[in-house]
């Protein structure tokens, strides 16, 4: 077993989640944090459903909002 594999076993790091699941957890709703993101709601609605999918940059800031690091965030169908 690799040292990753085993670290990720032991809890060393966050699991993977949706960007929905990521945002809820940081205790926003989509209202709000479509408005501290300077979005639309329909916008942050279509990238949750992966529908659609944020710049790399509006991806970067969602995850310094939510405090979620980036490689353990699901955004739509696939990880950025």
């Amino acid at each position: 077993m690799n040292k990753e594999v085993k670290q990720k076993m032991e809890g060393k790091y966050p699991p993977k989640i949706s960007l929905a699941a990521a945002r809820v957890n940081a205790g926003f709703l989509q209202d709000v944090a479509a408005v501290k993101l300077h979005i639309n709601v329909a916008t942050l609605r279509s990238w949750e459903r992966g529908d659609t999918s944020p710049t790399y940059e509006k991806f970067m800031e969602i995850c310094k909002l939510y405090k979620y690091p980036a490689d353990f965030i699901f955004c739509g169908k696939r990880s950025l």
